[in-house]
């Protein structure tokens, strides 16, 4: 039995949480936004992960689900050289509104400062991953009552 094909897009654009692996190894969860065959996570000097890429740009990045109940298993495994990159605004917020919502009224006011705090005070960065290697795989399978 095949596995049915994985859309990486419309899966990528859920607000799913990605593990993103430094050397070392460390592990750490991470929102994120897939644009233009890129990987977007929001970082700066406050976070370990804007250090470790500075010291070696080399991650990897795991999106998946498992929904055992549904028989849903689907997985995108990313490898690549990360860069860190200027933050814009606009980038800013898609990420944010897929995880938060669209009204800002609503948003913790940690997200609006990582959004509209100078990014030259705040040093917020963006850690671009334009993968070398990305495999998606969908394990699902048929659930029985």
């Amino acid at each position: 039995m095949t596995s049915p094909a994985l859309d990486v897009d419309t899966f990528l654009n859920q607000p799913l949480t990605a593990r993103i692996a430094t050397y070392g190894p460390t592990v750490r969860p991470v929102w994120f936004l897939w644009e233009d065959g890129a990987f977007w996570v929001l970082t700066g000097p406050w976070a370990r992960l804007f250090d470790r890429v500075r010291s070696n740009p080399a991650v990897a990045l795991v999106v998946d689900v498992c929904d055992i109940e549904k028989g849903l298993v689907q997985q995108v495994i990313a490898r690549g050289d990360a860069e860190l990159v200027p933050f814009d605004v606009p980038r800013g917020r898609r990420k944010l509104i897929r995880y938060l919502g669209a009204d800002e009224s609503r948003w913790d006011t940690r997200f609006l400062r990582y959004l509209y705090d100078d990014p030259e005070v705040r040093g917020t960065t963006w850690l671009r991953l334009v993968p070398d290697s990305l495999t998606a795989q969908d394990l699902s399978y048929s659930v029985t009552a």
